[in-house]
């Protein structure tokens, strides 16, 4: 069985002491403090509204934790601005439940589905999510020759030849580039990206979704 270790983060010390007794009787469910928050594999945060404070302390978690990528995060909250989503998503926040419709059940199927990095948000904000999602790509990557994954339009170009087995002056021919150029192109994604050869750099899109 694995153990998700789960801190609870509330302004109020009630509502904290109570999410941490309901999750404490899972087996699963290892519980620590508050000062160990940015150990734990979960964090669960409940509060009345998200403001920059809460925001600002739920990074702060991302940026001690020993963890590659920081807790996940579920937020129960009882107002929640759209506008702050993209932040959120950001500081690794992968689920937000309305406090008033979340019943013990479904608090502990959120942080069980957060330790296994399942994302669970309303349809609402799944919504304004991929909306502002859509808004990044067409007013910041595109117009500077970006895609989501982080790589630019060309490096994927190469990428993809390069997973298809051609050599440099084939991807030249096919992408009407001279050969410094692919070359070029494949050496300053890696220099970037910390990859060690071709091979490294095709997985490495590939894990991105960028072929």
């Amino acid at each position: 069985m694995k153990l998700v270790k789960v801190a609870v983060l509330a302004s109020d010390p009630i509502t904290r002491a109570g999410a941490a007794s309901l999750l404490g009787s899972r087996p699963e469910l290892v519980m620590v403090g508050q000062d160990a928050a940015s150990q734990a594999d979960v964090v669960l945060v409940m509060e009345e509204h998200v403001t920059d404070r809460v925001l600002s302390q739920v990074r702060d978690l991302g940026r001690q934790s020993e963890q590659l990528t920081g807790p996940h995060l579920v937020i129960v909250v009882d107002h929640f601005r759209e506008s702050d989503l993209m932040t959120a998503v950001e500081c690794g926040v992968v689920a937000i439940l309305p406090r008033r419709e979340t019943g013990g059940g479904e608090l502990v199927a959120a942080v069980l589905a957060a330790g296994d990095g399942t994302a669970t948000l309303p349809p609402r904000l799944q919504g304004a999510l991929l909306a502002q999602v859509q808004r990044m790509r067409r007013d910041v990557l595109e117009p500077n020759g970006l895609t989501l994954s982080g790589l630019a339009s060309r490096e994927c170009d190469v990428l993809r030849l390069v997973a298809e087995g051609y050599g440099t002056e084939e991807i030249a021919t096919k992408l009407c580039y001279s050969e410094r150029t692919v070359k070029n192109v494949l050496y300053g994604l890696m220099t970037r990206c910390g990859l060690n050869n071709r091979a490294h750099a095709v997985a490495y899109a590939l894990r991105a979704g960028a072929i």
